[in-house]
């Protein structure tokens, strides 16, 4: 299963400030979840943000929803990204 999250930063937020949360996240917290085969994070030109995430199964990705609510450093991920311009979408794979 591939989980796409599309995003803008909030305001104020820089793009190493954002980049170094953002890499404390994966390599404290979303590495250690059980069934995350892949994690990357992607700017593109126009200011949107993406991180995309590979997983063995659906159901392990919505634990490591609940997981990452209750984690500090989640939480100080979440508050650089502008709420309004969450969008995550959820794919099967074919193989």
């Amino acid at each position: 299963m591939i989980e796409v999250m599309r995003f803008r930063l909030a305001a104020g937020t820089g793009d190493e400030g954002f980049r170094q949360a953002d890499r404390t996240v994966q390599t404290e917290l979303a590495y250690h979840e059980d069934g995350l085969l892949r994690r990357t994070t992607a700017r593109g030109d126009a200011g949107e943000w993406v991180v995309i995430e590979v997983w063995q199964s659906e159901a392990q990705a919505d634990a490591s929803v609940a997981h990452r609510a209750a984690h500090p450093r989640y939480a100080e991920f979440l508050l650089m990204i502008d709420p309004a311009s969450v969008r995550t979408d959820r794919y099967l794979t074919l193989d």
